[in-house]
């Protein structure tokens, strides 16, 4: 018999549980099932009274973990060894009826026969692409008039969110990141702020950005440079912004002897995937975001 609880915040010990078995599902899939979002709610970043977690018990084993926001979005997963046991349904009843919105990380069977049983179908299609930093990137200077620099924790972020939400109006996620989106990334280990370039005019305005993130090796994997978050003001355009912009990152990345980067973005953004095609990067993963009317 399963059992559901619903919960706004986690215990230390309730969290290294959750966290525990994302490891077990990425062992048997290859894939990890959370986003770096919400891992970070997941350790308690955020405010609990946006979100819920809830926890599906088989006895006092935990058997499966959904989360998901007040705008109903949220991701959902099972121990691969307690899967066609009633778990995810349980998971997806307690959630609640209506509109929803689910990630599913990677393209698996098992999650789109899910989806289609509980009447869900295809919305978004991610790509995570990936490219060498041995091979050559292509020299594309800067536009006249802009230089670059680090940003500057305490004093860029204001700046920051404003041209990050106009570049990303449309963006379901990164077009609503709030100032403590910004600080609890800040404060993670992984946070340095010579790998967050900002493009800045004669007058220091804020024309656009490659925010890079470093991924400690794992296992037979190697360290990972990644563009994080990539965007250039669309109320100043320059032509050519975001392209010299992404080749600034990924040389800055080469330089500290990584080998290889990666990036996500939408298969419906024709433009910044044909920019990434360009500079030599190819599909490598696919996650699929499934909405329930």
């Amino acid at each position: 018999m399963t059992t559901v609880r619903a919960i706004d915040r986690l215990s230390a010990a309730e969290a290294a549980e959750v966290l525990a078995l994302a490891a077990a599902a990425e062992q048997a899939d290859g894939v990890y099932p959370l986003s770096e979002d919400v891992v970070l709610r997941v350790r308690g970043g955020g405010d609990p009274a946006a979100h819920t977690h809830f926890l599906a018990c088989a006895g006092e084993h935990l058997a499966g973990y959904a989360f998901l926001e007040r705008a109903g979005s949220g991701e959902l997963f099972v121990h691969p060894a307690r899967r066609r046991h009633g778990h995810g349904t349980a998971l997806l009843t307690a959630v609640g009826a209506g509109p929803l919105r689910f990630w599913a990380h990677g393209d698996e069977p098992g999650a789109r026969a899910f989806a289609e049983k509980n009447g869900f179908e295809r919305e978004r299609v991610l790509w995570q692409m990936r490219r060498s930093l041995t091979e050559p990137l292509p020299g594309i200077p800067l536009p006249p008039g802009v230089t670059l620099r680090d940003f500057r924790p305490g004093h860029d972020e204001q700046a920051w969110l404003g041209v990050n939400a106009r570049a990303f109006a449309h963006h379901p996620e990164q077009g609503r990141w709030t100032l403590d989106d910004l600080v609890t990334r800040e404060k993670e280990p992984w946070f340095d702020p010579a790998g967050f370039l900002l493009a800045v005019d004669g007058d220091d305005t804020l024309l656009g950005f490659h925010w890079t993130k470093v991924h400690p090796a794992s296992g037979a994997d190697p360290a990972i440079g990644e563009i994080y978050v990539l965007g250039v003001d669309p109320s100043g355009h320059r032509r050519g912004l975001g392209a010299a912009l992404s080749v600034a990152g990924l040389s800055h990345l080469a330089a500290q002897g990584l080998t290889v980067s990666n990036l996500y973005v939408d298969e419906s953004n024709p433009a910044a995937v044909a920019l990434y095609r360009r500079l030599g990067f190819a599909v490598y993963k696919t996650d699929i975001n499934y909405s329930r009317p």
